[in-house]
This record gives C-alpha cells, sequence and structure tokens, in this order.
C-alpha cells in the first residue's frame, strides 16, 4: 500500500507531497497522535472506569447479558474496562487499520481476546446478524468520538447510525449526556485573532480591509488551552449559559439544531467572543462528571485535569455589537452533524438563525488566527517600522519576500522610491491589494506572483533591488528554521540586488535552553499501566515508537499555551548570514549548557530570533528575560520546536551535570539535524 505524506520543504517555501513506502511505519503516526495524552488523563479514565462500571451493573441488575459496542476503541483501553467490569463481550470498533492492529495486540497481551472483538471498519460499515461482525445489537454503547467542539470528529452521525442498527432500543451509554457551555466576553487579545486593527505607521493610519469587519471568518473551530489565557484579558459580558446537551443514550439526530440562551448583560462592553466548553455525564444522574472547563473557573485552579485531546474553544461573532449593562440580549448557538457557530441578537430581535460561517473577505482563508494576532501586534510593527526607517532611502527600491505581509506597504508609507511585494499565491495577493486600495495606495506597491527564482530584471523595471525585507513568514512553515526559506530566496535574488543591497532581516539565530514542562511531557510519555486500572494500554511496538523514533527529531508546540521553566539559560546555537547567500557546505555547532536550576528536564525548546538589523532583534520564541525561578513567556504569534528527551534527567544547580548538543544544518534540505545527550561535567 503506497501513503502520501505531506512534509514542509524549507529549501522551496512549499508542502511536498511525498509517497511512503509499503515498509512506511505508520506506529510512528500513532505516536504523535494524541493517544499518550489521552492514556496519561487520570481523570478522564477515572471517569470511563466509573461510568462503564455503572453501566454494566444495570444492565446485569436486569438479569441481561451485557452485550458493549466501543466505537472508536483506538488502544482498546475503554473495552477492556467493559470486560474487567463484568462485560459478558464487547465488539470494539476502530477504522484506522493500524491502530485496529495495534489494539489487537494490546488486548492479546493483557488477556482480553475470549471477551473482545476488534472490528477494523467504520461503524456505519458494521453489520448485525449470524454471519455479521457483531452477532447481536449491544445493550451498552461507549464511545469516545468527541473533540474539542464536541462533533467535530462527526460524533452525531455515528451515534445516529449506531442507535438505528447497532444498538438495542434504551440501551445504556457512556458517556450517558453531554452539555454545552458558552460565555460571552469582551478581549482585545482575543478580538485580535479575528479581526485586522488599524496601524500606526509616522503618523499615518493604515486602515483595515472594510470586508474584513463585515466578514463572518473562518468556519473551523480555534481550539486553546483557555486555562493558559488570563481572566485578566477578557471581560464576562453574560452569565455562563448552558446552551443544550445531547443525550446519547436515545436516538440522535444530525440535523441542523440551533439553541438559545437569554440573560441580562452583567456590564457593558463590545461584544466580540464566545467562549465555550462541555461537560460529559457518565451517568444518567450526572453524579460522575468529565468537564472540560478552564482552570481558572475551579476554586482551586492548580486542581484542574490538565489535557490536550480535549481543550476549549473560541467563537469570534460576525461583528462586535456594543451592550450595555442591563441589557437583555439572546446567545444563540447553531450546529450542523459536524461543527458549532454562534450569534448575538440584542433586545427582541427576531432573527432566523445564521448560516454557517463562510469567510467572505478572503484574509481568514489567507491569515490564521495566530497570524492575525502577529499583524496586530503594535509593540511587532513599531519594531519592524523602526528597523525600515533606519534603513530607506528616497531612492530605494525594495522588494518584499513573505506571506501576506504588510511589510512591503510600510515601506512605501516610509517614502520608498519603488516597492515591490512577492506572493506566493493568487489569493494572498488580492488581500493585499485590497489592503492598497482600502488606503488609496494601489499604485504604491507592485504585486507579483512569481517564485524568487523565476523573478527577472524585467519585472522590476530594469531596477536591482537596493532593500531586499522579509519578516520572515511562510504560511507552510511548520517549524522556527523554515522561515529559512527566506535565505534560498535571497540567493536565488543574489542577480538582482545591488552590491551595497540592505538585507533585512541581515541574520537569523536558532536558540535553545533545556526545559521542565508542567504537563505537555505527557503526550509523549511511555504509556505503561493506566494508574487506577491494571492494564497495559501500549503494545511493545508503539512503545518502541514513543520512546525512540518521536525524540529524534523535534515537533512544533505554542508554547504559551504550555507553561515550562527553562533550566538553564537559554543560548544562539548557529547563526545564518543573510548577507551572504546559502553555503554549499553543511554548518555545524556542538557545545553544551550547564544546568542552572533544580527540575526535571524533559526536553529542549528551540526557537528563532531574527537580527533586522545591528541593534534590532525579534524573537519568534521568548519575548522577554527568563526569570529567577526559570518562568518563561513565549510568543503567542509563532510556534516553537520541541525536542523531548527519551527519558525525563532530574537536574541541579551544582553545574555537575549539562545539556550536551550538536546541531547540522543541510543546505540541501533545508533543515537542522539535531542530537543532544545529558553529561555529568
Amino acid at each position: 500500500m503506497k501513503t502520501f505524506c505531506g512534509r514542509a520543504n524549507p529549501t522551496t517555501g512549499a508542502l511536498d507531497c511525498g509517497e511512503e513506502s509499503e515498509e512506511y511505519d505508520y506506529h510512528q503516526e500513532i505516536a504523535r497522535s494524541c493517544y499518550a495524552d489521552m492514556l496519561h488523563d487520570h481523570d478522564r479514565n477515572k471517569k470511563y472506569y466509573q461510568g462503564i462500571r455503572a453501566a454494566v451493573a444495570r444492565v446485569r441488575a436486569r438479569g441481561e447479558k451485557a452485550i458493549v459496542l466501543d466505537i472508536g476503541t483506538g488502544t482498546g483501553l475503554l473495552s477492556m474496562m467493559a470486560v474487567t467490569a463484568g462485560a459478558d463481550f464487547c465488539y470494539a470498533v476502530e477504522v484506522f487499520k493500524p491502530m485496529a492492529e495495534a489494539a489487537q495486540c494490546i488486548v492479546e497481551k493483557n488477556g482480553f481476546s475470549e471477551k473482545m472483538k476488534i472490528i477494523n471498519k467504520h461503524s456505519t460499515d458494521v453489520t448485525v446478524g449470524p454471519d455479521g461482525d457483531m452477532k447481536m445489537k449491544a445493550n451498552v454503547l461507549i464511545t469516545e468520538l468527541f473533540d474539542t467542539e464536541l462533533i467535530g470528529e462527526g460524533a452525531l452521525p455515528s451515534y445516529a447510525h449506531a442507535h438505528q442498527n447497532l444498538v438495542q432500543e434504551g440501551c445504556e451509554a457512556v458517556p450517558h449526556r453531554a452539555t454545552v457551555y458558552a460565555q460571552l466576553v469582551e478581549s482585545e487579545l482575543l478580538w485580535s485573532w479575528a479581526q485586522l486593527q488599524p496601524v500606526e505607521v509616522e503618523g499615518a493610519r493604515l486602515v483595515p480591509l472594510p470586508t474584513v469587519g463585515h466578514c463572518a471568518g473562518a468556519h473551523s473551530v480555534c481550539d486553546i488551552q483557555l486555562s493558559q489565557v488570563s481572566p485578566q484579558s477578557f471581560t464576562p459580558l453574560g452569565p455562563l449559559c448552558t446552551m443544550f446537551s445531547v443525550d446519547f443514550s436515545k436516538p440522535v439526530s444530525s440535523a441542523f439544531q440551533s439553541h438559545s440562551s437569554q440573560f441580562v448583560a452583567q456590564s457593558g462592553g463590545r461584544a466580540q467572543v464566545v467562549l465555550s466548553w462541555w461537560d460529559l455525564d457518565m451517568d444518567p444522574s450526572g453524579s460522575i462528571v468529565c468537564t472540560m472547563a478552564p482552570s481558572w473557573t475551579y476554586p482551586q485552579p492548580k486542581m484542574a485535569p490538565w489535557r490536550d485531546h480535549w481543550m476549549q474553544s473560541v467563537y469570534f461573532l460576525p461583528v462586535e455589537s456594543s451592550v450595555s449593562e442591563g441589557e437583555e440580549l439572546r446567545l444563540t448557538v447553531c450546529h450542523d452533524d459536524y461543527s458549532l457557530w454562534y450569534s448575538l441578537q440584542l433586545h427582541s430581535q427576531q432573527e432566523a438563525p445564521p448560516s454557517r460561517p463562510c469567510c467572505t473577505c478572503q484574509a481568514h482563508l489567507v491569515w490564521t488566527r495566530p497570524r492575525f494576532g502577529e499583524l496586530n501586534d503594535r509593540r511587532r510593527t513599531e519594531t519592524y517600522v523602526s528597523a525600515l526607517r533606519s534603513v530607506l532611502r528616497e531612492d530605494s527600491v525594495c522588494l518584499g519576500v513573505s506571506d501576506g505581509s504588510l511589510l512591503p506597504v510600510f515601506a512605501h508609507m516610509l517614502g520608498a522610491k519603488k516597492v515591490y511585494g512577492l506572493e506566493n499565491s493568487r489569493m494572498t495577493k488580492q488581500v493585499i491589494e485590497q489592503v492598497l486600495e482600502a488606503n488609496s495606495m494601489k499604485g504604491g506597491v507592485e504585486l507579483l506572483e512569481i517564485r524568487p527564482d523565476q523573478l527577472s530584471s524585467n519585472d522590476l523595471g530594469g531596477e536591482q533591488i537596493s532593500v531586499l525585507m522579509g519578516e520572515p513568514y511562510f504560511s507552510t512553515s511548520l517549524l522556527p528554521w523554515h522561515s529559512l526559506f527566506f535565505w534560498y530566496c535571497r540567493t536565488a535574488l543574489a542577480g538582482l540586488l545591488r552590491p551595497t543591497a540592505t538585507i533585512l532581516p541581515c541574520s537569523a539565530t536558532l536558540h535553545m535552553a533545556a526545559v521542565e514542562f508542567q504537563d505537555l511531557w505527557r503526550i509523549r510519555a511511555p504509556c505503561g499501566t493506566c494508574e487506577g486500572f491494571d492494564v497495559t494500554p501500549m503494545d511493545e511496538m508503539v512503545q518502541r515508537s514513543l520512546d525512540f523514533r518521536e525524540s529524534r527529531e523535534a515537533e512544533p508546540h505554542p508554547l504559551w499555551e504550555y507553561p515550562c521553566r527553562a533550566l538553564t539559560q537559554s543560548t544562539a546555537v548557529m547563526t545564518f548570514d543573510f548577507t551572504q547567500c546559502v553555503p554549499q557546505q553543511p554548518i555545524s555547532s556542538q557545545g553544551s549548557l550547564p544546568f542552572t536550576r533544580i527540575g526535571r528536564c524533559h526536553g529542549v525548546a528551540l526557537w528563532m530570533e531574527y537580527h533586522l538589523t545591528d541593534d534590532v532583534i525579534v524573537s519568534a520564541g521568548l519575548t522577554g528575560p527568563i526569570s529567577e525561578q526559570g518562568e518563561c513567556e513565549w510568543s503567542r504569534h509563532r510556534k516553537q520546536g520541541v525536542y523531548f528527551f527519551r527519558s525525563p534527567w532530574e537536574s541541579s544547580d551544582d553545574g555537575r551535570a549539562a545539556v550536551s548538543y550538536s546541531f547540522t544544518f543541510e543546505p540541501s534540505l533545508g533543515d537542522i539535524k539535531m542530537y543532544f545527550s545529558i553529561e555529568a561535567q
């Protein structure tokens, strides 16, 4: 079987689709999934086990055999819980073949084969009957089909089909019900992820696209670790509202529905954002509850369970509305079979429920939410404007190389003679053109939809480039150093640069610090026996993937959502000189970084810093110095790299141990190979 996998190619700035051989190890993909996080979620596992035991007991109390259907079994953990709880038989359905094979190994290893059957199908393809996948319909339905939005993984259609074809009427369901909650808030921080704000440049005002302000935005949910968004960064305009519930023990509809909650505004402000999460009641009485509520809703926030497979959701209203304290409001949530969306009605407005949001301005298709936040970061904009001001002259001919960047617009506003911008797509080019048109600058910047290696002097009107500028930002970049594509662009454009041309940024540095994660370590931690339940949920093959393959390369994570402590100082480990072309030979760097704080070292955080000029630096990682205790503040705009160690290291501050590192930048690949070890001094 051939498999196609998308990978970022830093030398071309594109996502390449590569064909994998039949020997491609899917277990690495399993290891990269959220299974480890789920298996380490003690609160989730405990609540599921309690709910399953109670459901099996209720069936047994009626004098019936407990026949279980587990849809989306994954590792088979919930099915093994059911058998342990006394179920007579369990049908465990898993559509992903490598995961189904792993589950089969796990089930056999733990001695559950006689009372379990792994079915490698989508649940809607499962048959019931003497010759079917299931000999009889189940009377206990167990599922874990949920995502951060609750229904985004197709839970409703799967439930609808199961009730019609696979389970008995009046079956027990675990979970029994789900309830969705929402709260209307004003938040400058969160709103900056959805709308482009005005920008001040040298006393001139750059206004946003009018179409963006009236656009419903991207239809995909914004899922984040809301616990890391401080309550000080938003103002609740109303109470936490119960929006709707779904009873999974009864037939479920996946048709369009809308639900409303009326309330009185608690304070005045701008209604911009809806915060949302959900609870699972594992039993009919609601005595076993698994909640997704953020930590700041808890009396003791540190007691809140951490999980990454389920987070919280942020929904942006199509337009902001002014509300007054005491005003009657109605918040409406709509859903189809896969997604939710919210709308707000003021006073006694009677409006038809809005259709599913769809971006009409194109900006929400071009700029991600973190990118919106980056473009709206005033301090960052001032830094770039200051750097541009220091290098621009009246005769400057500027070329911008970044995706959907405002740098060419800023260069024009600062008085450059001529400004060009390279864009990677027609849509991105159109969005920037709309910005120019909205600010009466349409002739001030010429946008070219052309690759750097195809650009000619004719495209520049015979001029040579005096200022080559980039943020750099490229939409296809996954890891921090993938933005080194700017270096490849600079190299391809070498023949079009003046001998005295300014390159902005002039260089970049790769930085690292060894860190102790508060919780993120769980996603790569070995999965042995589950706490409170005596089974081994990972077979040896999958475990090897977690222990070895995953630790050999870095992966991207937005570290502002995942608190960590630095156990070493931060240091620059590689420098990339953009004033020169990309070298032909690899660049290597080795060294060691002593531990300066006591802690449990889980790995290394990696990020890029861009030197716009000799004395102006923009960090895509740490946004300030590391505190004495090791606390770190990370940029919300970019993902950082994380290299997880095979096993954590107990560090001390006595200088007797250090993290040794070795980096090699491969010009032919545009990627960085890295190796770390802990060494005693």
